[in-house]
């Protein structure tokens, strides 16, 4: 089997970064987002309040006891979701293998991607610029060959980290693992765990599956697996995939439009390569094209053309044309793609948000 690569991003204290992103005046105080009034708890905090112990879950009252100059604001669901989608949309551009956990956290399944030179490392590094660029927050990274792992590995180096377990390194990293760390293991199991004398996943490989297996049933051969690093639930994707896109962003600017036309036809190879491993039967419904300028202002547009089969660089040309009104300004990123028509989805659309 194929060794997998595995990404999960998790954004860093997701509400209350957009609450500083949209207020600079937080950025220095610690801030909790929730948690006021009589009854209210905090719905998460920033690092700063953390320093004084302040934890999601905790209510307000126990907060402001802990942290006497805590600021604390209303959750504001609206704001974090229209976040989230954007987060996520970036995820999507780099595969539709993305599995959301909630509004701040995902699985990437990128084993078959080939941009960035097909490397797990390079492209959660350009996920964390993107996001950072275009979003303005931070989000944390972890990469390993398996969902267990890569979620264990994006908690490591944070806030605003990146942490890659290779998988020849799988083996010396779970030995020394806190059980504390593994998926389901709460403050009971780790204690039924202790007594047994087993604190690491390295205590618990000498300890045997049968062992495990008689004291916690099922669950004894899922704490044996992952004690050896391993997992193999796939990144489970629920979404309907509506567009397929390819993008580039230049590391020195494109000078004009000419510049542009020159390298259109290999990100239209890069697209119907990706079509064809995605979505090749579903029909066409529209073409687009983004571009970014130099002054990060970005502009989009698309047509309908029902009736390209595929894509082809002269289908391109005019919509460039048509959006580029100054042929002489420096270019940063150019991408295109299509959407698909929506003839074979169900009546009711699975919501990605609540």
């Amino acid at each position: 089997m194929p060794q997998r690569k595995i990404i999960h991003v998790d954004c860093d204290c997701f509400y209350a970064a957009v609450e500083m992103r949209d207020d600079p005046s937080l950025r220095d105080v610690p801030l909790a987002v929730g948690g006021d009034g009589g009854r209210g708890v905090v719905t998460t905090c920033n690092y700063k309040a953390r320093a004084y112990g302040v934890r999601s879950a905790m209510p307000g009252s126990e907060a402001r006891r802990l942290c006497p100059g805590l600021v604390m604001v209303p959750t504001d669901m609206g704001r974090y979701r229209a976040v989230s989608q954007q987060v996520m949309a970036i995820l999507r551009e780099l595969t539709d293998l993305v599995e959301p956990l909630s509004l701040d956290e995902a699985f990437l399944d990128v084993s078959d991607v080939t941009d960035h030179k097909g490397s797990a490392t390079l492209m959660a590094r350009h996920l964390r610029e993107r996001v950072r660029q275009e979003v303005g927050i931070t989000i944390s990274a972890g990469v390993a060959p398996n969902k267990f792992l890569a979620k264990i590995a994006s908690d490591w180096e944070k806030p605003d980290g990146l942490f890659v377990i290779r998988p020849e390194d799988v083996a010396d990293f779970v030995r020394g693992l806190p059980v504390e760390k593994l998926f389901g293991v709460g403050q009971v199991t780790a204690s039924k765990l202790h007594a047994l004398g087993v604190k690491t996943c390295g205590d618990m490989q000498a300890l045997g599956p049968d062992v495990l297996i008689e004291r916690f049933g099922k669950q004894g051969y899922r704490l044996h697996e992952m004690a050896h690093g391993r997992d193999e639930r796939a990144v489970v994707v629920s979404r309907i995939a509506k567009s397929v896109s390819v993008e580039r962003t230049f590391s020195q600017d494109l000078p004009d439009m000419t510049a542009c036309q020159t390298v259109m036809a290999s990100l239209v190879a890069d697209l119907n390569l990706r079509l064809s491993r995605k979505a090749r039967r579903k029909p066409i419904h529209k073409l687009f094209i983004k571009i970014r300028y130099s002054d990060f202002s970005t502009h989009t547009l698309e047509r309908v053309r029902e009736q390209v089969k595929e894509p082809a660089l002269d289908d391109y040309l005019p919509l460039l044309a048509e959006l580029v009104t100054n042929r002489e300004r420096p270019v940063r990123l150019l991408g295109l793609g299509v959407r698909f028509r929506n003839d074979d989805a169900p009546v009711t659309q699975l919501r990605l948000f609540d």
